[in-house]
């Protein structure tokens, strides 16, 4: 999708540019957890009774579950102490 005007585009590399390393890595941090309370959120909303293990293989699942394959997928969530696959998802 490019629906920005290249003027606007232009002026926020520009912006991006301007700031330091550390800046921009402080902006891409809060950025991220940004998004993964948004997930946790969206989650939550649809599953209230989540327990807290259910919850952290939910959002590994939403958040990377399409970069590994099923088999994949199970075996990360049993490697991951306090974090087990829902059986209802």
């Amino acid at each position: 999708m490019d629906d920005t005007p290249a003027k606007i585009e232009q002026r926020y590399k520009e912006m991006l540019l301007s700031k330091s390393p550390l800046e921009r890595l402080k902006m891409a941090s809060r950025m991220y957890d940004s998004g993964r309370k948004l997930v946790i959120a969206g989650i939550l909303k649809r599953r209230p009774r989540l327990d807290s293990s259910r919850l952290r293989a939910q959002l590994f699942l939403r958040m990377y579950g399409s970069d590994f394959t099923a088999t994949d997928r199970e075996r990360i969530i049993k490697k991951i102490p306090n974090m087990q696959l829902d059986t209802d998802s």
